[in-house]
């Protein structure tokens, strides 16, 4: 089973070279879920809080070691100004899509950046993914029923029978 997905990953990610190129594949790349994308709207995120969450996921490649860039350097990303990337976080939190976890530093005695939980996003979205699952499903389904139907058969009658004409 793993061998399997060993090679699919291998496969997704020769398909993503063709497209993208080696270099730019090479240089790293980013996994986010689509429905992010396709619902921004619907989940009340705009622009600024879409990039705001491709950065982060740039930096989230473990699922339990969880991403801490500092707001300064989201802002630089992004070209921005820091209290742009601190009231687009403010925001999200507020909305329940992300989760600000404090970091502190032991050998400076201070907090460092925060480190950042989508478990709100996820939830949120979920929802939406499954929608999408069933529609995907739907269609595959009609597809399958389509192509599966039975054609009606052309019979040719050449002996002048159908059109009530005796030969």
């Amino acid at each position: 089973m793993a061998a399997q997905k060993a090679t699919t990953n291998q496969r997704h990610l020769r398909r993503n070279e063709e497209k993208w190129t080696a270099p730019l594949m090479d240089a790293g790349w980013t996994a986010i879920p689509s429905i992010l994308l396709e619902k921004q709207h619907a989940l009340g995120l705009d622009p600024v809080d879409v990039n705001i969450l491709l950065q982060l996921a740039k930096h989230w490649w473990y699922m339990d070691k969880l991403p801490y860039p500092a707001k300064t350097t989201l802002a630089e990303l992004m070209n921005v100004n820091p209290s742009t990337v601190r009231r687009h976080i403010s925001r999200m939190v507020a909305a329940g899509f992300i989760k600000r976890i404090p970091r502190y530093d032991a050998k400076h005695h201070g907090q460092t950046s925060n480190a950042y939980e989508f478990d709100g996003l996820i939830k949120a979205a979920t929802p939406f993914a499954k929608e999408a699952l069933n529609v995907r499903e739907e269609r595959r389904i009609e597809d399958a029923a389509r192509r599966s139907r039975k054609k009606p058969r052309l019979v040719v009658d050449n002996t002048g029978h159908a059109a009530g004409k005796k030969v």
